[in-house]
């Protein structure tokens, strides 16, 4: 259309400024609704990475695969491993997890523990004490090694249970869920390569008795963790404490290591393996009598090509990145 002055001008709109607004309010509706989405789904991210099981195996993920990756880890499995090595890990657990537990009766009524005490479920210290007295007999506590490095572990257990609990989850949970995590698997392992009874005895810290299904109560142990109270900073606390229970193993079993290499156990010579085998069941066999007495003789002969201790000194190094049961069961976690 033209107007007086001649200039050309737009027609009436006929109702279609009124389209365009709705459609312009449709789109900015559209736009709203897609960030109130990723907005919400943002907070859902950041819920779940604030977790404290999924901090936790986050922040061990890269000591994991290590682990996984070690020479130990790939020997145990294909059953390559010595009584003396066993005996020695089984005292050096006995005393870190009596620390541990003693701490965590200290805290059980702490909030920052509370909601994760199991200790008809995991608690491990007499099932420890069952097979070091099968393995020393009853003397057990006179014969144990406790090197400097597991004593350390120690001091950390009892220093963070007097003064920081809250980080008693970190080691609660790097110890625990790995053992019933991996449990199974490293008793059969065990079991069949030091040919321990089949009635279990010497094993009896892989067997968890108040846990019937390890699956669920590990999601339970997981939920009650989310579910302690901790701010970020405490929860980044926690992680590196995790971290630091590897390096605590680490040292613990580098230690081991340098009794195996030297020979000695609490100060004593060590017997090769074929012949700590052969006494074990011989003992065995007095006191259970000629049945037993069969099974030491067949143990002897399996035994007689069995090459010396210094031949596993090669491997044992592995066992750097091993919490003993927890290396294969927390992999599982």
């Amino acid at each position: 259309m033209w107007d007086r002055a001649g200039q050309l001008t737009a027609p009436p709109s006929r109702g279609c400024g009124k389209q365009e607004s709705t459609a312009a309010a449709g789109k900015q509706r559209s736009e709203t609704t897609w960030r109130n989405m990723e907005t919400s789904q943002a907070h859902s991210s950041e819920r779940m990475s604030t977790d404290l099981s999924e901090l936790l195996k986050e922040a061990t993920k890269e000591v994991h695969e290590q682990a996984e990756n070690t020479p130990f880890m790939r020997n145990f499995q294909k059953g390559q491993v010595s009584l003396q090595e066993f005996k020695l890990v089984t005292a050096s657990l006995y005393f870190v997890y009596s620390a541990l537990e003693e701490e965590i009766e200290r805290n059980k009524n702490n909030p920052v523990y509370a909601p994760v005490y199991f200790p008809a479920e995991l608690h491990r210290k007499a099932a420890l004490e069952e097979d070091l007295k099968y393995f020393y007999g009853k003397n057990w506590r006179e014969e144990i090694p406790c090197p400097e490095a597991t004593q350390k572990y120690v001091e950390r257990l009892h220093y963070i249970g007097k003064n920081e609990p809250e980080l008693l989850v970190a080691h609660a949970y790097t110890r625990y869920l790995g053992d019933l995590s991996g449990g199974q698997v490293l008793k059969k392992i065990a079991q069949k390569a030091l040919q321990l009874p089949s009635t279990g005895e010497g094993l009896a810290f892989f067997t968890f008795d108040g846990v019937s299904n390890a699956t669920k109560f590990k999601q339970l142990y997981r939920s009650r963790m989310n579910a302690l109270e901790m701010d970020l900073a405490t929860k980044k606390r926690v992680m590196e404490e995790a971290k630091n229970a590897f390096l605590l193993n680490i040292r613990v079993f580098e230690a081991l290591q340098e009794l195996v290499s030297k020979g000695q156990e609490n100060g004593h010579p060590v017997q090769p393996k074929a012949e700590l085998l052969r006494t074990r069941n011989v003992n065995k066999s007095h006191e259970h009598g000629p049945a037993a007495g069969k099974e030491s003789e067949r143990t002897k002969m399996r035994n007689t090509d069995t090459p010396p201790t210094t031949s596993l000194v090669r491997w044992i190094v592995a066992l750097s990145f091993l919490a003993m049961t927890v290396a294969v069961g927390l992999f599982a976690m």
